[in-house]
């Protein structure tokens, strides 16, 4: 079972988590540059929202949701400051049906890779109820090939193929890598960024 919204929560409270780089990923400021996080786009898991707030500065009608208040709450002033019109909902992303909306796009910037393996088929099934036939999810999980124990689940690229079998498309899993806080002086750690689309 994954960690319940207060957890999350307490993530954000006196420091910077680990994956709260603040800035947008590499991996989706290409995207981005590359015009592909357009129209309407969910980041889903958003955290403080770099990534929404990204699209949103590119253009796209953004909206970010977290299961975290104290992330959202982050999120809403960082659109404040900056001036970019991006919605940001406190949303479980296991019932994303529950916002009555759909996207062209929906990013992931390191949520998949925090659900088991029941709650990861929910994800999947929930991520469809979103996203229109013929449109993309671009997600960015921990891969199997960072070595050591800590940090979240790592994935195999198998594992990415397995979960969207059914209804999808994988276009590509490439390796790409995430910047992090730095942990124990490592500020990057190796991940999978995959382009997936919608049947």
């Amino acid at each position: 079972m994954t960690r319940p919204p207060a957890e999350w929560d307490s993530a954000y409270q006196d420091h910077l988590p680990p994956w709260d780089i603040g800035r947008p990923q590499p991996a989706f400021a290409r995207l981005a540059d590359s015009g592909l996080l357009a129209g309407r786009v969910l980041d889903a898991g958003c955290g403080t929202g770099e990534h929404a707030l990204l699209a949103a500065a590119h253009g796209a009608e953004a909206m970010g949701v977290d299961v975290s208040a104290r992330a959202i709450g982050k999120a809403r002033g960082k659109a404040a400051e900056r001036g970019l019109t991006a919605r940001f909902e406190v949303a479980d992303a296991l019932h994303l049906e529950r916002l009555g909306e759909s996207f062209d796009t929906v990013i992931d910037s390191g949520l998949f890779h925090v659900f088991d393996d029941a709650d990861r088929a929910s994800y999947v099934t929930s991520l469809a109820a979103v996203i229109e036939p013929g449109r993309s999810y671009y997600m960015m999980c921990f891969s199997d090939r960072q070595p050591g124990v800590w940090g979240p689940r790592r994935v195999r690229r198998e594992e990415i193929l397995l979960a969207f079998s059914d209804g999808w498309g994988v276009e590509s899993i490439t390796p790409d890598t995430f910047s992090v806080n730095p942990i124990e002086g490592i500020a990057s750690v190796l991940a999978w960024l995959a382009v997936i689309r919608r049947r």
